[in-house]
């Protein structure tokens, strides 16, 4: 684990730690003088500011990583409702050639949502899914996922006009797209709504001027281990201050931010194992130990 770079956040905060540690050394050359004005300081007031700020990077920490923890959950929640509904497509309705329709519409819903959330393209993954009329619709409309659903919903209109699915049966198929509906909605709410900037931009004060402060505070007590004792208490804050800005935005691309294109990937061969067909997308190289 010493040697571990991949998550670790080292890599983001490396040019920042390198840059702090080169001016504790200089301060420790400089026996803590600048210019003809010897800077004195004590650890007294770094042990009180240093308390304010772990609590403030705790809290930034914590609240980082329950909205990591409610996408991550929401996610399930798509995972258990399109399972559901593939399950009551192929053994609820009287018509089963027809069930394939829906298992592609859920499919496409999953490669939608990740892609919405992400900010990427689409196109390619959802002509897999949908015919043309579909996709077409489904890429001209500025809620994808939403329209996804909607061509799900019809779908399920369709077969109990023909009398395929009773309504007491579409009535469970519409609880489990009401629950993909939520799981939307609050996987856009945390996309949408970052944390307060103050927040942020407090702490990476503090955070910063704390690290600069603290060798004069040091040098007079532990002399030329000054730069590695601040080198190893800049790494404990400017990392948590990194990973609370990565944790913000779960559905980034970062190495710590959820795995979408390995839950997308999850949902489709789920579903598409049901019907017995291969999944559509690669496989991705790397699935991250959240999924196990």
């Amino acid at each position: 684990m010493l040697f571990v770079l991949r998550g670790s956040i080292l890599p983001t905060i490396s040019p920042q730690l390198i840059i702090i540690t080169l001016f504790a050394t200089l301060v420790t050359a400089l026996h803590g003088q600048i210019l003809d004005w010897k800077v004195s300081l004590n650890f007294v007031p770094f042990s009180l500011i240093g308390v304010s700020l772990a609590i403030f990077l705790g809290f930034r920490n914590s609240t980082s990583y329950a909205r990591y923890w409610e996408a991550r959950t929401l996610w399930g929640q798509v995972l258990a409702a399109t399972r559901s509904l593939g399950r009551q497509t192929l053994t609820l309705s009287s018509n089963r050639p027809l069930a394939r329709p829906m298992i592609l519409h859920l499919c496409a819903f999953a490669h939608l949502l990740k892609h919405q959330l992400a900010r990427t393209d689409p196109s390619t993954d959802i002509h897999l899914f949908l015919d043309e009329a579909d996709s077409r619709r489904v890429l001209q409309a500025e809620h994808r996922p939403a329209m996804a659903l909607l061509l799900a919903s019809e779908w399920l209109g369709e077969r109990l006009k023909a009398g395929e699915v009773t309504p007491p049966i579409a009535t469970a198929f519409e609880r489990n797209l009401h629950e993909l509906s939520t799981a939307l909605s609050g996987c856009e709410r945390i996309a949408d709504t970052p944390l307060p900037f103050p927040y942020s931009v407090i702490i990476h004060r503090c955070a910063y001027l704390y690290c600069f402060w603290l060798p004069f505070g040091l040098l007079d007590g532990i002399g030329l281990m000054t730069p590695v004792i601040v080198c190893f208490i800049a790494y404990t804050f400017l990392a948590l201050e990194a990973l609370g800005a990565e944790l913000e935005n779960p559905f980034g691309r970062d190495p710590n931010d959820l795995p979408l294109q390995a839950l997308s990937h999850q949902v489709e061969t789920s579903l598409l194992e049901m019907i017995h067909e291969p999944p559509r997308t690669p496989r991705p190289e790397v699935v991250d130990s959240i999924l196990i």
